[in-house]
């Protein structure tokens, strides 16, 4: 993935995470609850794009009905 693409995702999360701090009426408890999820989440995707960090989904154990 282009450097350039990471980045723009990175504003926009960032551009996104501020628009519901301000304009969203919410519990100070819940916003430190969302920042802590929304940045766990793209450090999570950061390690994975860099290779540090493999979420490979694919050996999940499936349920068949």
């Amino acid at each position: 993935m282009p450097i350039l693409t990471v980045l723009v995702v990175l504003v926009i999360v960032g551009f996104l995470l501020w628009l519901a701090n301000t304009y969203v009426p919410m519990d100070a408890t819940i916003k430190k609850i969302l920042v802590f999820v929304v940045i766990a989440c793209v450090i999570l995707w950061l390690l994975n794009i860099f290779g540090v960090f493999s979420m490979n989904l694919g050996n999940v154990p499936r349920i068949h009905n």
